[in-house]
C-alpha cells in the first residue's frame, strides 16, 4: 500500500512501482493469463488511465502492460452495488418483517444515501482490496490510496464499523435473541458475518506477512512537517511499514527531507529510507516507466503496536504489576491522550484516535500508570480485584 499526503506524488510513484514490477516477474508471465502485478487505484477521480494511456473502466482490470493491469475502483458505484445486495438478502431473510428496529431502518436507506454513514464506504473499499489480493489473479497488488482523502481512516473503518455494530445489537444480546426466534437467527449471523469481515480486514492490512506499506513525502517543507505525524499514526495502527520515499520531484529540500526520515527510522533498519527521482514530466507511461523507484518486500516484522509486550514485573495474585508496551512515535506530546472502553485502550496520537485490543490477561486488570519512555508508551496495569480470579483458601488441607 502506498500513501502520503495529498500532493507529494503518491499516484505517481504508485505507478512506477507496479511497473517497475514487470522487470522482476519470470519470462513468459502475463496478467490475466498467468500472474503479474495490478495496480489498484481508490479515486474516481484519478488521472491515472489518462497518465497511463488506458480506458477508464471502473471495477474492472485493464491491461497496461504485459505484467500489469490497472483495477480502478470508483467508490459510490462499490457502494451502491453492495448495499443493494445487503438490503436485499435482508428484506429476504427476514420476510419483509423485521424482527427489530434496526432492520426496518436499514432497508429503507437508498443505496445513493449510504455515504453518510460513517465506515460503510471504507469498508466496503476495503473489501475489493482484499478480493483482489486473495483471488489468486496476482502475484503482487500495489494499492494507490491517494484517492481517499485520509488514508488512516480509511484503514480505520473495520474497527469503526465492528465498534458501531456492538453498539448498535451487542453480541451477547443478538445471540440470545437468535436462540429464541429463527428469524432473528438468521440476521444474526449475517450481522456475526459482517463482523468477522471486520476483524478479517482488521488483521490482513496489520499483517506484516503480506502487507508493506509504504509512505512517500515530498522533498518541501509540507513533507517535513507531516512525515512525524504519519509515521507516529502508523506505528500507533501497527501497520507494516516497509519504506520512506522521498519524492525530489516535489520541493527543494531532497538533502534535509532524506536526512529527516533517516533520523526518524535510524531504530529501525526494517524501514527502508529511499529518494524518488525528479523527472521533468511524469504525463504519459514512458516517462512514469523512467522514474527510479523500488517498493521492498513484506518483512514479516510487526510494528508499533502489532509489536506490543507485556511483562510480568513484580508481586504475585491480586498484588501483580503488569507492564504493557511498544514502540511509539510522538512528534507532539500534549496531544497524548489515553483512555479506556472495554477490551479497548484507546490512545489519541497527533489528533488520530485508534482503538488498541488489550491482551487477554490485561482486559482483567486496571491501568495505574502511563509514561513515554525511550521512544516506547509504557502503561503498567494491575489487577481489578471484582473481576480477577481468586484461588480459594483450603485452609491448609
Amino acid at each position: 500500500m502506498v500513501l502520503g499526503p495529498g500532493g507529494s506524488g503518491v499516484s505517481v510513484v504508485a505507478a512506477a512501482a507496479a511497473l517497475r514490477g514487470d522487470v522482476g516477474l519470470p519470462a513468459g508471465v502475463r496478467v490475466g493469463a498467468d500472474r503479474g502485478t495490478v495496480l489498484m487505484s481508490l479515486g474516481s477521480r484519478s488521472h491515472l488511465p489518462e497518465r497511463l494511456g488506458v480506458l477508464r473502466l471502473p471495477g474492472d482490470p485493464v491491461p497496461v502492460t504485459g505484467q500489469t493491469d490497472l483495477l480502478q475502483l470508483d467508490p459510490l458505484a462499490v457502494v451502491e452495488t453492495a448495499w443493494g445486495e445487503f438490503t436485499a438478502a435482508l428484506t429476504a431473510v427476514v420476510g419483509g418483517k423485521a424482527p427489530l428496529p434496526l432492520v426496518g431502518t436499514l432497508t429503507s436507506v437508498a443505496p445513493g444515501e449510504l455515504t453518510v454513514l460513517p465506515g460503510a464506504q471504507e469498508f466496503l473499499l476495503l473489501r475489493q482490496i482484499r478480493e483482489a489480493a486473495t483471488a489468486g489473479r496476482w502475484e503482487r497488488v500495489v494499492v494507490d490510496l491517494s484517492g481517499v482523502g485520509d488514508p488512516f481512516e480509511l484503514l480505520r473503518a473495520p474497527k469503526v464499523l465492528s465498534a458501531a455494530l456492538e453498539r448498535l445489537w451487542p453480541r451477547h444480546t443478538r445471540l440470545a435473541e437468535a436462540a429464541e426466534k429463527p428469524a432473528v437467527a438468521q440476521l444474526s449471523a449475517a450481522v456475526e458475518g459482517i463482523d468477522r469481515d471486520c476483524q478479517d480486514l482488521i488483521e490482513l492490512f496489520a499483517d506484516p506477512h503480506g502487507v508493506a506499506v509504504h509512505l512517500v513525502v515530498d522533498a518541501g517543507d509540507r513533507g517535513r512537517r507531516a512525515l512525524p505525524d504519519f509515521v507516529a499514526v502508523a506505528d500507533l495502527m501497527g501497520l507494516p511499514l516497509r519504506s520512506v520515499l522521498v519524492n525530489a520531484g516535489i520541493g527543494d529540500g531532497a538533502d534535509d527531507a532524506l536526512a529527516q526520515a533517516r533520523a526518524l527510522m535510524r531504530e529501525d533498519p526494517a524501514v527502508a529510507v529511499a529518494p524518488v527521482p525528479r523527472e521533468a514530466a511524469v504525463d504519459r507511461l514512458a516517462r512514469i516507466r523512467r522514474i527510479d523507484v523500488e517498493l521492498p518486500r513484506p518483512t514479516g516484522r510487526p510494528r508499533g503496536s502489532q509489536a506490543l509486550t507485556v511483562a510480568h514485573v513484580s508481586g504475585e495474585g491480586l498484588d501483580s504489576v503488569f507492564e504493557l508496551s511498544w514502540i511509539q512515535g510522538l512528534p507532539d506530546p500534549d496531544r497524548l491522550e489515553l483512555g479506556r472502553s472495554g477490551d479497548d485502550l484507546l490512545v489519541t496520537v497527533s489528533g488520530f484516535r485508534y482503538p488498541v485490543r488489550l491482551p487477554s490477561v490485561l482486559r482483567r486488570c486496571v491501568v495505574v500508570s502511563a509514561q513515554w519512555r525511550d521512544g516506547a508508551l509504557v502503561l503498567r496495569f494491575r489487577p481489578d480485584p471484582a473481576v480477577w480470579p481468586v484461588r480459594p483458601d483450603t485452609g491448609g488441607a
